[in-house]
């Protein structure tokens, strides 16, 4: 029996007691993995957090033996939530580490090739609202539902094509407090390039759902256009915003999002220097990164690697993107900072193209400095 499928078995038994009881509470006691003390307060200030890059040279572990987790969240207490792709479990792991606590099921998640539960989004008014927002892909679609843990869920989002490859499935709150969702093409390049289709789109919406206001097309959700694969969002500490794009055969993408613009996917990939469509600012071959997740921690860019098995900084002031953790981990999905400035990467290598470990999947934590 591998250590994954101990975990689960452990979370199949806890998981009614703990849906009920634990959403709130604090984290089982840790496994015998690296574990550290949680900081006396999470409420550091965004310039505090913003002026300390991560040690990467000093990993530990936060958790081992999970199963293919997606997005990753943060409470304000610091504690995180994970979703898992494949079994539609979100799992609370505190601050300090330690074993997952299963605190929601989202239910009728279709998981099959690249779909399944993927990102998830903390509401900024947590503390009031007790909102967490949630992409899947459903029997007939990909969609958003917004619930509070353990309660039903409220669809706020459907109609994004689903497909084997390409669902997207990005979600993360702007700093102006609306929803950004980074969908793919499901397969079919012409969608990208219909402003009336949600595939292939960076959408900005409301809690509720709706096309924000002050979008290009006044109600519609489009917020950019052009992308075949988006699973990377994320902005800069002047709140220009980064999105992370998978290319076909050729170059990976890092493109500054601006409304109303369009990437050029199935037209253009990469740097092509047509007028009517925005270049990346950076691109990699497919082999060197096939990004997913995308984060922000002072003047660096990270983003997380998946065939490419590594961690790309990208300086934000100018200067090489570097690759960081090559191949020590195998491939990386997910990074984000938590409250309290340091880095968390979670690994894939249960998702069926990975060569898996025998404690994988896992999550990593880099102090900040």
């Amino acid at each position: 029996m591998t250590p994954a499928t101990r975990t689960r078995l452990v979370l199949a038994t806890a998981g009614t007691f703990l849906l009920v009881a634990c959403s709130d509470g604090e984290a089982a006691t840790p496994r015998g993995e690296a574990t550290f003390a949680p900081p006396p307060s999470s409420s550091a200030s965004p310039s505090a957090r913003e002026s300390r890059a991560p040690d990467l040279k000093n990993p530990q572990t936060i958790v081992s033996g999970l199963e293919v987790p997606w997005g990753l969240a943060f409470l304000p207490d610091g504690a995180a939530l994970v979703s898992e792709r494949d079994s539609g479990s979100i799992l609370r792991i505190g601050a300090g580490g330690g074993n997952p606590q299963m605190v929601h099921e989202v239910k009728g998640v279709d998981a099959g090739g690249e779909g399944g539960l993927l990102g998830i989004a903390v509401d900024p008014d947590y503390e009031q609202n007790k909102y967490v927002y949630a992409y899947y892909t459903a029997s007939g679609d990909n969609r958003i539902v917004r619930f509070t843990l353990g309660g039903p869920p409220k669809v706020i989002l459907d109609g994004i094509d689903k497909a084997g490859i390409h669902n997207g499935g990005r979600i993360a709150f702007g700093p102006d407090g609306f929803l950004y969702v980074g969908t793919g093409d499901a397969g079919d390049g012409r969608a990208s390039q219909d402003r009336d289709d949600l595939n292939g789109k960076i959408l900005r919406i409301t809690r509720d759902g709706k096309a924000a206001p002050g979008n290009p097309d006044e109600g519609s959700p489009v917020w950019s256009m052009g992308h075949r694969n988006v699973q990377g969002l994320a902005w800069g500490p002047d709140k220009k915003m980064y999105g992370i794009e998978f290319g076909q055969n050729t170059w990976d993408e890092v493109n500054v999002i601006e409304p109303g613009k369009n990437y050029g996917w199935p037209e253009v990939e990469g740097k092509e220097g047509d007028a009517k469509y925005v270049d990346p600012i950076v691109q990699w071959s497919t082999d060197e990164a096939s990004p997913s997740g995308a984060t922000v921690a002072g003047a660096t860019l990270y983003v997380a690697g998946l065939r490419g098995e590594r961690l790309w900084t990208v300086p934000l002031g100018g200067g090489e993107p570097k690759a960081e953790l090559n191949g020590e981990y195998g491939r990386l999905r997910t990074v984000e900072v938590a409250p309290d400035g340091a880095l968390w990467v979670t690994t894939s290598n249960r998702d069926g193209r990975g060569d898996p470990r025998d404690d994988d999947d896992k999550i990593l934590r880099f102090a900040a400095g």
